[in-house]
């Protein structure tokens, strides 16, 4: 903390400290045994030193908490608290003191003090006591600037400023990485770091959702009724450890069905991250909105409803596919059914389907066959646009898993 000290000699003195809980010291004991050149002596003086458990000498109780002796580091979303007291050193009384606690930051200027009005008089060493607190939102440099007027016996008004400057550092390193589903499902994860040099217990980490979409949180297992962490029972993270956080985002019911407006949606939610340090320290931080790139489905989208996971060789099955007008026009389509080396489809290609309004949709149950085992791709569909002449063609689909039913080889 850098202090700026006032040239001319007043009256009042002004001092100012930071609140900050102890931070926790591990003493290590000076022991020797029995036959060493010391002896006993080590041991005798801890035994006699007040600080110690009687039993326990080498537990020093009284270095176990280290008061502060520096200003210390400062993160974004932690409470910032500072002591300020105005001393009267002088004999004489002092009229009219105005104390004034400002923090200036890079973008705006707050007042911190807790009364704006002047105390009539303070006597010779007496003092005015003042207590701030300020939740920390920016990072980069800070400055508390603690102004003091008052007025004299004789009549004569006086004014100094002190300037506290100190750094407000990033705890957390927090990337994010989004999945877009097939249907209209979208899966975020959150890849928190600890970039501080004290381990950091995650009270909460839970992402707020935009208006039109429902989470749902994978970060717990589930067995019976009971759902446990991923992390463990302790959820504590070691500086400079890196933890991921997944979540599933659903359209709600009323923005499901309509494929253009959630085409369009990139903004997803934000992110709430509550933590504790130390000896309980709450720190706080929320993410602005959190982007991701629209997924572009083109006019038509097809995906599937339906499916099942393993099939037999050469036997028939059935899936749904969902057709959807992504566009802003009706579309009369036509249905064509191409097979593959492995993927045979079973009834008749090129059908008519129908009118398609701009947002509707329609759910089609199809017959596939597939003649090769393994890890087989749906492919193969094609749509036609009548009016505009424009076809569009659908490959990888989905995958299904092929089994010889009598030889039982799985993919």
């Amino acid at each position: 903390m850098d202090v700026n000290q006032a040239k001319q000699e007043h009256l009042l003195a002004l001092k100012v400290m930071r609140l900050t809980k102890p931070t926790l010291f591990t003493n290590l004991p000076v022991t020797c045994e029995d036959r060493d050149l010391p002896g006993d002596l080590f041991g005798q003086l801890m035994r006699q030193d007040p600080s110690t458990i009687k039993g326990a000498e080498t537990l020093m109780l009284g270095e176990m908490l280290t008061l502060p002796q520096n200003f210390g580091n400062i993160f974004l979303g932690e409470t910032f608290s500072s002591y300020i007291s105005v001393h009267n050193d002088s004999s004489q009384v002092v009229k009219d003191i105005l104390v004034k606690a400002d923090l200036q930051t890079s973008s705006q200027r707050l007042n911190l003090s807790a009364s704006n009005s002047a105390v009539a008089e303070l006597k010779p060493e007496c003092c005015i006591d003042d207590v701030i607190h300020h939740e920390v939102k920016e990072i980069g440099t800070h400055i508390l600037v603690c102004a003091v007027s008052y007025t004299t016996q004789q009549g004569e008004k006086l004014y100094f400023r002190k300037f506290f400057k100190f750094q407000v550092l990033k705890p957390l390193d927090v990337k994010t990485k989004f999945y877009n589903a097939e249907t209209d499902e979208v899966f975020l994860e959150a890849q928190i770091q600890n970039i501080t040099t004290s381990p950091m217990f995650m009270e909460k980490v839970s992402l707020e959702p935009s208006v039109m979409y429902n989470v749902t949180e994978l970060n717990t297992v589930t067995e019976g009724d009971k759902g446990e962490s991923t992390f463990g029972k302790m959820s504590y993270l070691q500086p400079m450890d890196t933890r991921q956080y997944l979540y599933c985002l659903k359209p709600k019911p009323e923005y499901a069905e309509k494929a253009g407006v959630i085409k369009g949606v990139t903004v997803i939610g934000k992110l709430d991250i509550v933590w504790k340090t130390n000896l309980g320290e709450r720190g706080r931080l929320q993410t602005s909105q959190l982007q991701r790139m629209a997924p572009g489905y083109g006019d038509i989208r097809l995906s599937l409803d339906l499916i099942p996971d393993t099939v037999n060789l050469e036997e028939p099955f059935d899936i749904i596919c969902k057709i959807t007008n992504c566009s802003e026009r009706t579309m009369d389509l036509v249905l064509e059914m191409c097979n593959t080396s492995s993927i045979h489809w079973c009834g008749v290609s090129g059908r008519q389907l129908g009118k398609l309004s701009p947002a509707a949709f329609l759910s089609l149950p199809l017959t596939v066959l597939s003649s090769v085992q393994g890890l087989q791709s749906i492919s193969g569909l094609r749509l036609t646009d009548t009016f505009l002449k424009r076809t569009y063609e659908y490959d990888d689909i989905a995958q299904v898993c092929v089994v010889c039913p009598f030889t039982s080889n799985e993919c």
